[in-house]
């Protein structure tokens, strides 16, 4: 299956780092599920006409990052989630979390609109 990751030649970001955020917003999304099979380097490689050393270093990225595992000779995998898994990791987006609220509150969005936007999620 082939899924959508758009990739802007003229966006400042570097291309692994926008096609790694692509796939794990695919994650994040739950398009792709724990355990599903994502495309070889080759294949996305090909699919959006990019170096396949981008391709690679995307997935690595994605590997630290607890996103994705790989079987050697099968292929690169979603990796199941375990809630709580990264303790560090999720500290750290919290923090996150509070400074872009607090900003927001800052600059007028009161706390209700924040929460609603919350709760929609």
């Amino acid at each position: 299956m082939i899924y959508i990751i758009s990739v802007d030649l003229k966006n400042p970001k570097p291309i692994y780092e926008q096609v790694r955020d692509g796939i794990k917003n695919l994650i994040i999304r739950g398009v792709l599920e724990p355990d599903e099979k994502i495309p070889s380097v080759r294949e996305m490689a090909q699919n959006l006409a990019i170096n396949p050393n981008t391709i690679q270093k995307a997935y690595r990225d994605l590997e630290v990052q607890g996103f994705v595992y790989q079987i050697p000779g099968k292929g690169t995998f979603v990796q199941s989630r375990t809630p709580g898994q990264n303790r560090e990791k999720m500290e750290q987006l919290l923090t996150e979390v509070v400074e872009r609220v607090r900003e927001l509150i800052y600059l007028g969005v009161s706390k209700e609109e924040i929460k609603q936007v919350l709760d929609d999620l």
